[in-house]
């Protein structure tokens, strides 16, 4: 969840996860997925680093209450909403063996 204000001053929070365009023209337009359209005083640079911040925030919550670092590769991966890294992080961390060294391979 996100804070933003509306062009009239009123501070309101938003899903970050149903925001699908954003767009400025010359406000901030936000379009959620289900078709709703937001018009917001934050640029879009705004709106991207807020929602950066908050997953952000997320991980490390999780990552502080996470036994094990795999699990944590496996949030990350939902959280991207990448379908490929979550494949990936459901088969768990792969190790590769270059010159005589162990490296982790989180792919």
């Amino acid at each position: 969840m996100i804070e933003v204000t509306r062009l009239n001053g009123h501070p309101m929070i938003v899903n970050s996860d149903l925001i699908k365009i954003a767009e400025t023209s010359p406000d901030t337009m936000l379009t959620l997925i289900h078709g709703e359209k937001l018009i917001v005083r934050e640029s879009c640079e705004e709106i991207v680093e807020k929602v950066l911040a908050y997953r952000a925030q997320l991980l490390a919550a999780v990552a502080a209450h996470t036994g094990s670092q795999s699990d944590l590769h496996r949030m990350a991966a939902l959280v991207s909403h990448n379908p490929d890294a979550e494949r990936s992080a459901k088969a768990g961390p792969t190790l590769i063996q270059t010159a005589g060294r162990e490296d982790s391979n989180y792919g």
